[in-house]
């Protein structure tokens, strides 16, 4: 029986990795529940006959969701905690993916899929939230990139498995099997993860300065609202355009795309792991928090920017190898970013400034995702990779003139 302890940085730091890998673990099921849908997207089609058009409904009302439910999720953690909050969404997106099976025609699949979007946008919230008041500023970054490393695994795992199941049990199987993984990952959560104490409560409860309103117009709010502004689409592209980029920009051959494609994953993982390492090795070794972070950023940023140089490479070796250190790149921000909130807010806050930026960075993808398809339509990937090197540097930039300093602030009215 777990003893109530006040703070989740009191608990043995093995126990505070175990806690880690379970985030990752997390991240890693909610990726795997997010592939279903596109690995069986064929299947469905036909069986339903469902347009383009219809099926870009069904696509765009998980991403809608995942837009509304960023700032109440970090409401929800904020309030309970990340041990009762990731239990919770954690049962509804598990309880909607399954539900799938069940999906009649283009109404459901439009219904569930807001309903994933809804709570699966809170597993990263949660888990910056948990992570904040695990560690300190020299280990905070390193456990970001391991529990952001999930999603680049799940991505790399997720296709071959859910396409294993569909030919074995079929198309509806494939939805239920990873929402029973979910479920099995309570266990080991509740497990894990110590209830908190009255005495702890400070870390959920709120003070005069802590209101949405007096967040929203915090200048180191909207300095990493817009870094997720204009990061997040990179993301977004390379996740869902790169094997389309791949086959119709350069003209791959579909064995080669099955040969190369998941390259990038990989690396993904490996910049979470070695941005997380960078900044707070430095912070380790004398250097100020926020000249660490700030040199993990320029870093990961400036090798996101090489996007822009993807269509003046020739060789398709050549571009994936590009294509693995711009991914790699973005996930050293993203580390580096995940360490940085817990920086520079206080842990009570921290689902929320992260719902915030969340939501920023939703509806930019929402919007570039659209714009994506409509660029390639009617000019080519050109003006897309120019957007896609620019970028980086604008959340660089939105680092050093809008957050400007990194270190901890106190809220206006606390």
């Amino acid at each position: 029986m777990w003893r109530f302890v006040s703070s989740l940085s009191e608990l043995p730091l093995r126990l505070r990795w175990r806690i880690v890998a379970l985030l990752s673990a997390s991240i890693a099921i909610n990726l795997m529940d997010r592939q279903v849908l596109s690995v069986v997207a064929p299947l469905i089609r036909e069986q339903f006959t469902l347009s383009n058009t219809e099926y870009s409904y069904i696509v765009f009302a998980f991403q809608l969701g995942m837009f509304l439910g960023q700032v109440p999720a970090g409401l929800l953690m904020d309030s309970f905690g990340a041990r009762a909050g990731l239990v919770l969404i954690l049962l509804a997106w598990s309880a909607a993916n399954g539900l799938h099976a069940l999906a009649g025609g283009l109404a459901a699949f439009v219904g569930l899929r807001f309903l994933m979007g809804l709570s699966e946008c809170g597993n990263y919230t949660g888990g910056i939230k948990t992570i904040a008041g695990l560690f300190s500023a020299e280990r905070r970054a390193l456990a970001g990139g391991i529990f952001n490393a999930g999603a680049q695994i799940g991505s790399v795992v997720a296709p071959p498995l859910i396409v294993l199941v569909t030919v074995h049990f079929g198309w509806r199987m494939a939805f239920v099997m990873p929402s029973l993984l979910g479920l099995l990952w309570i266990m080991p959560w509740l497990a894990s993860y110590p209830p908190q104490a009255r005495a702890g409560a400070a870390a959920h409860s709120s003070a005069p300065g802590d209101g949405l309103r007096v967040l929203l117009t915090n200048r180191q709010v909207v300095g990493l609202l817009l870094l997720r502004v204009f990061s997040g689409p990179l993301v977004s592209f390379y996740w869902y355009w790169l094997p389309e980029y791949l086959r119709h920009g350069r003209g791959m051959s579909f064995v080669m795309i099955g040969a190369l494609a998941w390259l990038p994953y990989v690396f993904g993982s490996l910049g979470n792991l070695a941005g997380g390492f960078f900044s707070d090795y430095l912070i380790r070794h004398g250097h100020t928090m926020d000249r660490a972070r700030k040199l993990g950023f320029s870093i990961g940023s400036l090798l996101s920017a090489l996007s822009m140089l993807l269509p003046l490479i020739r060789n398709d070796y050549a571009a994936v190898a590009t294509i693995c250190l711009i991914v790699f790149g973005n996930n050293w921000v993203a580390a580096t970013y995940i360490g940085t909130v817990g920086d520079i807010f206080p842990e009570r806050v921290v689902g929320r400034v992260n719902g915030i930026a969340g939501a920023g960075d939703s509806g930019m993808g929402m919007v570039t995702m659209l714009a994506t398809g409509i660029v390639v339509d009617r000019f080519s990937y050109l003006p897309v990779f120019a957007a896609a090197g620019i970028l980086p540097l604008l959340a660089l930039a939105s680092i050093f003139l809008v957050v400007r300093r990194i270190e901890p602030v106190k809220l206006e009215g606390a």
